[in-house]
């Protein structure tokens, strides 16, 4: 609207200041190119300050948030000042290309200023020129109908380079509009109420990587997990377990291959078809600001019954009668109202309330102490042994009594087989780790279970 005005004044100055003094006309043309060649050359510059000083602020609010939700950590083991430094040089960086972009505008000021200097000179050298043929009043008014035009001119270059350099916003919009999206929540032919009746996982060839021209997390994973069987993935940082369950819950698409679940090849289902089937316990536990009842039952599906024979299945029953509104006693925002233990134990009984037959554990006991490692261990044997079971150890010691053993390295798998098998072959990487680990047989694990 503004740009539509100062056109229009400009149009309303231009004419009258050439119905007074036609000759005008000469210099005001040659100074429109002056004017745009300004504006031009300008723009190719403040367009991409505007753009580096978009890019630049980003990394500041990253690592403000990371700081927030890491702060327990960093004073912990005092890092404080790290943070602070690495805070100031992401600062100063996009207060480098913010002192650019003022530069940039500082020259163009000078300029604009100039040329309207050249402008208002050349008005008044004109109506003296022409002073034997014009009107006293009319050359006042061109002189001053000048003036105007060059705050009109200045103005409406200003605005144009302005409106360019924020369509840099509308541009970013852009890129994330052409993002990849996932795939649709349902499927033309959705599976049976009952699926996955088994449990059944089959991975056929998986290859898998991030994102196009990256190399490849998952090489060629085959294997067949049967139905209500217990496997434990392991393997050093970097080599995969947590890219195998991405590929499971399709939060990454595979390059080749495909997985299959009762036979079903998961890749042409919906991911809310999918998604729905499967119960995930993940290392950090996650609760969302509500109360207890809704960070179980989200979408209100089971009855108060249900919700209380899950909460004392993993023994917390006592715990939760005793807080203030007991189901309904209110949660904060990622539950730091409660323990790391009675989070991760609330996680596990909304897994349970699920009733899956397919869960997976993320590292899920990695932040918890061994008394509630093996609280939460024993829930599982005990309310999930009818459940196919995909656990990522963080602690050797708490697979040691699974159906099988998944060994992975650099996205492939080198040893699957039952723990004691593995431990028989002194060569074997996993009977390394369950060496580092204190393990020396399933005996060992399940006594410290006992704990």
């Amino acid at each position: 609207m503004d740009s539509v005005q100062i056109k229009m004044l400009l149009f309303d100055t231009v004419l009258t200041s050439i119905s007074v003094t036609p000759i005008f006309l000469v210099s005001l043309i040659s100074l429109s190119f002056l004017y745009r060649y300004a504006q031009k050359y300008y723009l190719r510059s403040s367009r991409e300050i505007q753009r580096l000083l978009s890019i630049s602020r980003s990394p500041i609010y990253a690592l403000f948030s990371e700081t927030l939700n890491g702060l327990s950590t960093i004073r912990a083991f005092e890092k404080q000042l790290p943070f602070q430094l690495e805070n100031q040089n992401r600062i100063q960086k996009a207060n480098e290309a913010e002192y650019a972009g003022f530069t940039a505008n500082r020259w163009l000021g000078v300029r604009l200023e100039l040329f309207g200097s050249v402008v208002v000179f050349a008005a008044s050298f004109f109506a003296v020129v022409s002073r034997q043929t014009i009107d006293a009043g009319l050359a006042g008014l061109s002189v001053s109908y000048a003036l105007r035009l060059t705050s009109n001119l200045n103005w409406l270059v200003r605005m144009s380079t302005d409106v360019e350099n924020n369509l840099i916003s509308v541009e970013r919009c852009i890129q994330f509009t052409e993002l990849a999206i996932e795939a649709p929540p349902d499927s033309p032919n959705p599976p049976a109420t009952s699926w996955p009746a088994k449990g059944a996982i089959e991975f056929k060839n998986l290859t898998m990587r991030y994102r196009e021209g990256l190399p490849l997390v998952l090489k060629g994973i085959n294997c067949h997990i049967r139905p209500r069987e217990k496997i434990g993935i392991v393997g050093r940082t970097g080599s995969g377990k947590s890219s195998l369950m991405l590929a499971l819950f399709r939060i990454v698409e595979p390059t080749e291959g495909h997985i299959e679940i009762d036979g079903i090849n998961i890749h042409n289902i919906g991911l809310e078809e999918l998604r729905s089937k499967l119960a995930i316990i993940p290392q950090d536990p996650t609760l969302f600001t509500g109360t207890i009842r809704t960070n179980l039952d989200p979408l209100d599906k089971y009855t108060e019954n249900d919700i209380w024979n899950t909460i004392e299945a993993v023994e917390l029953k006592d715990q939760v009668r005793n807080l203030e509104g007991s189901i309904d006693h209110p949660v904060s925002e990622y539950g730091e109202n409660l323990s790391v233990g009675t989070r991760q134990l609330l996680c596990l009984a909304r897994a349970l309330l699920k009733r899956s037959n397919i869960l997976v554990m993320d590292e899920a006991t990695a932040n918890v102490d061994y008394k509630n490692d093996a609280l939460i261990q024993k829930a599982i044997r005990r309310e999930f042994k009818n459940v196919t079971v995909l656990t990522i150890a963080h602690r050797i010691n708490t697979i040691m009594d699974y159906d099988r053993v998944m060994v992975l390295d650099q996205g492939q798998i080198i040893e699957f087989d039952s723990p004691n098998e593995l431990m028989k072959r002194e060569e074997s990487v996993f009977y390394n780790l369950a060496k580092q680990g204190g393990a020396k047989s399933k005996e060992d694990a399940v006594s410290l279970l006992d704990v």
